[in-house]
């Protein structure tokens, strides 16, 4: 995480916390100004956002920019760009005017518009609230089936990893596992350098099973290795083979990925929630995220029992997904 931090300050991007009125999400702000991590944009009244601060004993600098979005004089033009994107679901204009004074449809469309780099939300709302906002205004990328998800898990001994889905998508098709495997691999090699080996997960390993929940996986690995054939895929893998060399001798032999898998592609949203947390809870991993990927630009999610460090590192992570910086 220290590298992620020091690699995302000398790109300076601005990242909208909508939940401006939370103390976690102030004290965040206010770390990431003072570290120079990120340029913050708060969303909330302002009187409210410094009472906040206030309590936690912080003051906010003026250079943090605090939108109400109630008050914004941006109201009209978001309303009629989500009128446009939404009226084929039916939504009217003054259906879009009173969303968009929501906090998080307000930062979402900051984000699509290019008012801000990233957006980090979810400490106060719950995961289908920040989804929702996010798809609706930001959309999936082209590259992209869906919006799905993944965990950054730093091993104890300081290895990085990845899992994925853990947190959006409960039952995959083939096309969307496949989909989920490559783009996890894409967020693995932007977030640590390293070239993703995937190995997609199963309670079967090269054959060993036969039921079609593995059938899911072989079709989804076959699919993943023909939409990228330059990437490192492989599967069917069950955990052990994915992850132990001396196993992967034994099960997968032949295989470029057994033994060395960095990005673990989950079949379902009970695996990969459940994986994810006894590798954090027993294994004594540290979870990052979840951090969505397939949008077209960055906008991540927390979990509501997120505290500041949380969200100040989330902020980090969504800076270096947004690349190349934009202007503001």
């Amino acid at each position: 995480m220290i590298n992620l931090l020091s690699r995302a300050k000398p790109l300076h991007k601005r990242i909208v916390l909508p939940e401006g009125v939370d103390p976690r999400t102030v004290r965040a702000a206010h770390t990431l100004v003072e570290q120079n991590i990120a340029r913050p944009v708060l969303l909330g009244n302002e009187e409210t956002v410094r009472a906040v601060a206030a309590e936690q004993g912080i003051t906010l600098p003026y250079t943090i920019p605090i939108i109400d979005p109630a008050r914004s004089e941006r109201v009209t033009e978001f309303a009629q760009e989500l009128f446009q994107l939404r009226k084929h679901r039916g939504m009217t204009y003054e259906q879009a005017r009173e969303t968009v004074q929501d906090v998080l449809y307000f930062g979402a469309l900051m984000v699509r518009r290019g008012n801000v780099d990233g957006s980090v939300a979810g400490a106060a709302h719950p995961t289908p609230d920040v989804l929702r906002a996010a798809i609706h205004c930001i959309g999936v990328d082209e590259g992209s089936a869906l919006v799905s998800s993944f965990f950054l898990m730093i091993l104890p001994d300081g290895r990085p990893v990845t899992f994925a889905d853990c947190a959006v998508v409960p039952t995959p098709d083939a096309d969307q596992l496949a989909s989920i495997g490559v783009d996890a691999a894409r967020s693995h090699r932007l977030l640590t350098g390293e070239e993703p080996q995937v190995a997609f997960l199963s309670f079967s390993t090269k054959g060993s099973a036969d039921d079609p929940a593995v059938d899911l996986v072989r079709n989804a690995t076959a699919k993943a290795q023909a939409m990228r054939p330059e990437l490192v895929i492989d599967g069917e893998f069950q955990f052990d083979a994915a992850f132990v060399p001396s196993v992967a001798e034994r099960k997968a032999p032949g295989s470029a990925v057994a033994g060395n898998a960095n990005v673990f592609v989950f079949p379902n949203l009970d695996a990969g929630n459940i994986g994810y947390k006894i590798a954090q809870r027993i294994g004594g991993a540290e979870a990052f995220g979840p951090i969505l990927q397939g949008l077209k630009q960055p906008a991540n999610d927390l979990s509501r029992g997120s505290d500041a460090e949380d969200i100040v590192n989330v902020a980090a992570i969504t800076a270096i997904l947004a690349g190349e910086e934009t202007d503001p």
